[in-house]
């Protein structure tokens, strides 16, 4: 039972709002640094990003407000219905979308354009919390487990085939909700030693360009019967020691894997665009490329080295005034803050973002709702992998995946699925009292 209060702004978490305030103001100026134009002087000129942003943050505004003042109810009840409409834009998109940059990943009208994969993620946290707080769902039981997880891949997959793995990677981020809502630590862990197995395979591309195709190709060959030798050996101990449940979990492990390792090279080289396969090989030390493929990274940390700890100045940045930095309003805006702002600012901004991800978790606790509760930690944890993947790129700590800040990068698309995510999560959070 529930009981409706009259006045929508009461219980609603204002240190939440402060930080989402103070991120969104601090990245317009960081986008009106990074794109300013001395011919366009004024904040306000709507032709340049800047001005645009402006436009993109007053209707967010807005939109933040109409999520307030709507019934809780309907957030609920509508939740499968925004899901589907979200994933029936992803199939739109790949027939009639706009190819940008190699993705087909933008709906564009006059001088309007859409990415459908950053509402998605918006229509996938709720899709997921409906599904995980009705009464008949149990994460130990597998069945509810492959339906949960094919709300979130289906979204995915229609993103990977844009393509824009970089997006799609965003909804691994629901592997660490599944796990406080139950899910076994071994399914993450498996998914830790795939990620490290793939890595450890692109290493040997790095043979056989230093050792010679056949030699390297040799290498990979052994180390794979090795693995599946080891494998093997470990099973029959131990069902010769009568634990034959341990052996066969051994074994299908040892086999998943090393179908894992022959699928890799296949995935690689003819799924992934030639782009993100340079990207992966510059990261990993495979190739280097500073005037090509990793440009875009050897510059960015130049731009944030040069800043030192207290910053050249708004307005100040060589790198950022000089353009030495490409997309530095968008996937690489954290370039001007190490800049003109240094450490100090750098810091700031990493512990603005590390406050509003904590409370927000500190506030999904609370909650008598399971619905409100996934809704949380989905919000918590897709802001923290943009967070944490975004500044690792910039840094060179990551391949360059085209992942936004948020409230930072400019960006219609992603500053109204970040604020549709939040603002909901505080409307459901503001209604906690009124459940009985």
């Amino acid at each position: 039972m529930e009981r409706r209060k009259k006045n929508v702004f009461v219980d609603v978490d204002w240190l939440i709002i402060a930080l989402y305030a103070f991120l969104v103001l601090f990245g317009w100026i960081n986008i009106y640094a990074a794109s300013y134009n001395e011919d366009f002087p004024g904040i306000f000129s709507f032709s340049q990003n800047y001005g645009k942003q402006f436009l993109w943050i007053v209707f967010s505004l807005i939109l933040g407000l109409i999520i307030l003042l709507i019934d809780i109810r309907l957030i609920r009840l509508s939740s499968y219905y925004i899901y589907g409409s979200t994933v029936l834009m992803l199939i739109l998109v790949l027939m009639v979308g706009k190819e940008i940059k190699g993705a087909t990943s933008w709906f564009v009208l006059g001088g309007m354009s859409l990415q459908p994969s950053e509402l998605a993620k918006f229509g996938t946290i709720l899709a997921v919390a409906r599904y995980m707080s009705s009464l008949e769902f149990k994460m130990d039981e597998l069945k509810y487990r492959i339906r949960a997880f094919g709300l979130v891949g289906i979204p995915a997959i229609l993103i990977v085939l844009q393509p824009d793995p970089g997006s799609a990677l965003i909804f691994l981020a629901f592997l660490f909700v599944f796990y406080r809502e139950g899910m076994s630590g071994k399914i993450l862990i498996a998914g830790i030693v795939a990620a490290s197995l793939f890595i450890g395979t692109l290493y040997m591309k790095t043979l056989e360009l230093n050792l010679g195709s056949r030699i390297g190709s040799i290498t990979g060959e052994y180390l794979l019967i090795s693995l599946l030798a080891l494998g093997f050996l470990l099973a029959f101990f131990y069902l010769r020691k009568r634990y034959q449940r341990v052996g066969i979990v051994i074994l299908t492990s040892f086999a998943a894997f090393s179908i894992f390792i022959l699928s890799v090279n296949f995935v690689f080289d003819e799924v992934f665009k030639e782009r993100h396969r340079n990207r992966i090989n510059e990261l990993l030390g495979i190739i280097s490329d500073p005037k090509g493929t990793g440009y875009n990274q050897h510059q960015s940390k130049i731009a944030i080295g040069s800043g030192g700890f207290y910053g050249k100045g708004f307005l100040n940045g060589t790198q950022t005034k000089y353009e030495f930095v490409p997309e530095q309003s968008t996937d690489f805006i954290y370039c001007t803050v190490g800049e003109e702002w240094g450490f100090l600012g750098s810091t700031l901004v990493i512990s603005a973002f590390v406050l509003l991800i904590s409370r927000i978790i500190i506030v999904a606790e609370r909650q008598r709702s399971r619905f409100t509760r996934v809704v949380g930690y989905s919000v918590a944890s897709i802001f923290g992998l943009h967070f944490i993947v975004n500044i690792a790129m910039t840094l060179g700590l990551a391949p360059v995946v085209g992942i936004p800040l948020p409230f930072f990068s400019y960006g219609g698309s992603s500053l109204w699925a970040f604020t549709l995510m939040l603002v909901a999560f505080v409307k459901l959070d503001s209604d906690r009292k009124s459940m009985l």
